[in-house]
């Protein structure tokens, strides 16, 4: 959306930006009768968003096992890439990598918990492997780390497949938005090959070697750089989309 986020409250004259905050109320007072004090409106899609994961770090060293805490879990994350988004007054961000962790953590513990409440076929390395992997996204995903592609186990990588899809397709979204503004036609039609293979990553229920959806992810970030003036970027992010087309 488009907003006037620089404000002014009526009661106490304070100024402060609904941009940084996300807050319509006066930080000062609590007021809610301000006024814009810039002409502009700016397209505006992030709102600040604490995640944290200690108290579920807690719970496991307190002896619970990932499925206890699998919903409390993804309601958290849920909770928190609801609040973000890639334009900022304006200015677009890049795709960031505790977005990804984040998403990813949501997707691969909810597919965690249904298949141990279904009994779904594993044997015991896959289980372990599993367990590994989501204890390291817990461990860090609050921080923006994120698992290595090699170190995505097999059973779990259509969900990070299809997290990194759904990313994706709210950067693509945030970034049509910033080309309305600023219209670069090169970056269109690159935008337009990015969501070409992000549509071919839902297609295929995210089941698609992490090496080649972390291409996309590097695509997003070369055209970020790409519109933020690094002429050589557009040539990266099409030479990774050249490779994903014959993959």
């Amino acid at each position: 959306m488009k907003i006037r986020g620089e404000r002014e409250c009526k009661n106490c004259g304070t100024r402060w930006s609904y941009y940084e905050t996300g807050e319509a109320s006066c930080p000062d007072c609590g007021s809610l009768r301000s006024v814009a004090v810039e002409d502009e409106r700016r397209h505006h899609t992030d709102s600040p968003a604490e995640f944290e994961l200690t108290p579920h770090r807690t719970a496991l060293a307190d002896g619970e096992g990932i499925t206890d805490i699998a919903d409390s879990v993804a309601s958290d994350c849920r909770a928190y890439l609801r609040k973000r988004g890639f334009l900022r007054g304006g200015e677009l961000l890049p795709l960031d990598d505790t977005y990804l962790a984040v998403g990813e953590l949501r997707a691969a513990i909810t597919d965690y918990r249904r298949d141990a409440r279904f009994g779904a076929a594993s044997d015991e390395p896959e289980r372990e492997a599993a367990e590994r992997y989501l204890l390291d996204l817990l461990q860090g995903a609050d921080d923006g780390e994120r698992p290595a592609p090699a170190d995505v186990p097999e059973s779990l990588a259509p969900a990070r497949g299809l997290a990194y899809a759904a990313a994706v397709d709210a950067y693509r979204d945030d970034v049509a938005s910033y080309l309305d503004d600023a219209p670069e036609e090169d970056a269109r039609r690159t935008l337009g090959r990015i969501r070409d293979q992000q549509k071919r990553l839902d297609a295929l229920e995210g089941d698609l070697p992490p090496e080649t959806v972390e291409s996309l992810v590097r695509a997003c970030r070369d055209l970020h750089r790409y519109l933020n003036g690094e002429e050589s970027a557009l040539a990266a992010a099409r030479q990774r989309l050249d490779g994903l087309a014959e993959s």
